[in-house]
């Protein structure tokens, strides 16, 4: 864990923001002794934004189980899958 007082973002901004590209993870910034922002490089933020989106739909999906909701076959998921494949393949070649 990163930690570093408030006034090195000031001084030192190059030097945090390598840390956050090459760790991949935030560092936390105090102001007098106590916890004050969270910096962190926005690929590392792009890719935790995505896994919390994943998470709140696999939530969503497994209430929707719990409660009965009618969920899909597996060659339903399998021709579903093809035809996004062949969406994004006909897309790219236009």
């Amino acid at each position: 864990m990163n930690i570093k007082p408030s006034a090195a973002i000031r001084k030192n901004y190059n030097e945090i923001s390598e840390i956050c590209k090459h760790s991949g993870e935030p560092v936390f910034l105090t102001k007098n002794g106590e916890g004050d922002l969270v910096v962190m490089d926005i690929e590392t933020f792009a890719r935790r934004e995505s896994m919390l989106k994943l998470r709140e739909n696999l939530i969503v999906a497994e209430e929707g189980r719990l409660y009965g909701k009618p969920g899909h076959t597996i060659d339903e998921v399998s021709e579903m899958m093809k035809v996004a494949v062949r969406e994004v393949l006909d897309g790219q070649r236009k």
